[in-house]
């Protein structure tokens, strides 16, 4: 293969991710079953998979840095970063993967302003859900049925009926939901996600079932902040976005979600009877991160072949060189 530039070397070369494994009590045995995530937890509730939030931070797996924290490649090489380049190695996104054994707590996450004024500067956090896989009778928590007050979901809360006052949404493979901060929500058990968000690792817990976590403790809630930061008023149930599929040789694309924070497409890949491979060549001027969901395949980039297996996070690195993908696989592309 000849790159574009002809000018191939370590800082275009894609590596792979190996994510952080959080226990949260909620979680279920999913991504390591079906993900073959090998993490030594059980609950296993998230990986996060791109991360260099500190509270969490992936590692480089193969290549040349394989071993090294993503923040510290990222610190050393800032121009894979691209117009994202900062002297800290932060990216501003977190992608993880989300397994709900059982209901997450109800929650709602500040914007960025508040966020910098209330925790010393962190961003806020806006997100995305793609749904991989839903049980029967999956469902989220998304805003309230009608316009409340603070009033209103305080005495709620006191009454134990503050679930009265929420908006259920069914929940299906293959679906897209966008939270905004402010937006009151949860994840009923049976729903497997991924998430694409701010990087950030703020959540302000309103109400958790009253549940004991492995200490014999109750876990903290927020409610004066959530209280501060929320949106009183209704939610319409969320609509599916327009999704329009784009074909070439070998490969369909769609996006499923822009924001100003991030972008999302879904991306599969079938070139099993055409004998070539999809080109990945567009120019980018920032780093992109592909998130195998499904399937198995084989990357090419210069010199460096990756075998890519269902579960595996790539980063790749700014740049306008020419990548190539063999196989049958469905993958989340993720930019900002």
């Amino acid at each position: 293969m000849t790159s574009r530039n002809s000018n191939w070397n370590k800082l275009n070369t894609p590596f792979l991710l190996r994510p952080v494994g959080k226990d949260y009590l909620w979680g279920g045995n999913r991504l390591n079953d079906d993900f073959s995530k090998g993490i030594d937890k059980s609950p296993l509730a998230e990986t996060w998979e791109c991360s260099t939030h500190p509270s969490g931070i992936s590692v480089v797996s193969s290549g040349e840095y394989a071993g090294k924290m993503l923040n510290e490649v990222l610190r050393e090489n800032p121009g894979m970063m691209g117009r994202h380049a900062n002297e800290k190695g932060e990216l501003p996104i977190l992608i993880k993967l989300i397994d709900a054994g059982k209901d997450l707590s109800i929650q709602v996450h500040p914007d960025d302003k508040y966020a910098a004024v209330h925790e010393n500067g962190a961003l806020g956090k806006t997100e995305m859900w793609y749904v991989l896989d839903a049980a029967p009778g999956a469902e989220i928590i998304y805003g309230f049925q009608k316009d409340t007050s603070k009033e209103e979901v305080m005495k709620a809360l006191k009454d134990g009926k503050l679930e009265a006052l929420l908006r259920r949404v069914p929940i299906a493979k293959n679906r897209v939901f966008y939270v905004s901060p402010g937006t009151i929500h949860g994840i009923s058990h049976g729903a497997l996600l991924a998430e694409v968000q701010e990087s950030s690792d703020i959540t302000y817990r309103l109400y958790d079932y009253e549940r004991i976590d492995k200490n014999g403790k109750k876990r903290p809630l927020h409610i004066e902040k959530a209280l501060e930061v929320m949106n009183y008023k209704s939610t319409e149930s969320p609509k599916q976005p327009i999704r329009v599929l784009k074909y070439t040789r070998g490969c369909a694309t769609e996006i499923l979600n822009r924001c100003k924070y991030f972008q999302t497409e879904r991306v599969l890949i079938n070139t099993e009877r055409i004998r070539e491979y999809m080109e990945f060549s567009e120019l980018a001027e920032t780093f992109q991160v592909l998130l195998c969901t499904d399937g198995c395949g084989v990357m090419h980039a210069g010199d460096t072949v990756l075998d890519i297996f269902k579960g595996d996070c790539i980063f790749v690195p700014a740049g306008d060189e020419v990548i190539r993908l063999h196989g049958m696989a469905q993958f989340l592309k993720v930019r900002c």
